[in-house]
């Protein structure tokens, strides 16, 4: 198994019924809102660290500074949990489409999670979440260039597509790596070249399946 394919298998068992089983009885709570595409929410408001309940659309997690993107997630989701008792603002969310969300304290969350006794549930979304944070450490510290490239192009083919018609395949790997423009652009280029892609004013269109390496 390489790499890719191993990091790959880590994000690909988004426990789904377990998220709705948590949605089902935790959004009656919750305050539910529309944001915007480009919304930023963050986790503590009044100094109360918040729960968000995604109910359609998708978000990403943005680390504060940079703005790196360390992850991408579709409805429906549930963030907020896994750093509930972090004391630093070094994370925030950002909405990539008109997003339905709900929003609550996580001290009321946990305390509905005790109620309906939804503990196991629970613990698969953090297993999910400690696996996708594993994974993207994985990614940016042990594969070569191509091989972050080529992860994130399998990635991005796998995005809603009204992100893929809104993101240049560029940006999409730039936002999510510490590869220079430069870089990213010549090996796109070679790709584009070979056949293995074809993009549209930079958009992604299509993607075949990558060699393991350029040669």
């Amino acid at each position: 198994m390489n790499k890719i394919t191993e990091i790959s298998s880590l994000i690909q068992f988004k426990p789904l019924v377990e998220i709705e089983a948590i949605l089902e009885k935790v959004a009656p709570f919750a305050e539910s809102f529309i944001a915007a595409k480009g919304e930023i929410l963050r986790y503590k408001v009044s100094n109360n660290h918040q729960c968000y309940l995604l109910h359609s659309g998708s978000v990403t997690l943005n680390r504060r500074g940079d703005g790196m993107i360390l992850n991408t997630e579709n409805a429906p989701f549930i963030l907020g949990v896994s750093n509930q008792y972090s004391h630093l603002e070094n994370l925030y969310v950002k909405v990539l489409e008109n997003a339905q969300i709900s929003r609550l304290s996580v001290e009321r969350f946990n305390l509905l999670i005790g109620s309906y006794n939804l503990w196991q549930s629970l613990s698969y979304l953090l297993i999910y979440n400690a696996s996708r944070v594993y994974a993207h450490s994985a990614m940016i510290s042990q594969m070569t260039s191509y091989d972050l490239i080529r992860f994130q192009l399998n990635e991005l083919i796998s995005e809603p597509d009204k992100l893929r018609q809104d993101t240049t395949a560029a940006n999409y790997i730039l936002n999510r790596t510490y590869l220079s423009r430069s870089c990213v652009m010549r090996i796109l280029s070679v790709l584009r070249t070979r056949g293995y892609i074809t993009l549209q004013r930079g958009k992604l269109i299509e993607l075949r399946t990558l060699p393991e390496s350029l040669g």
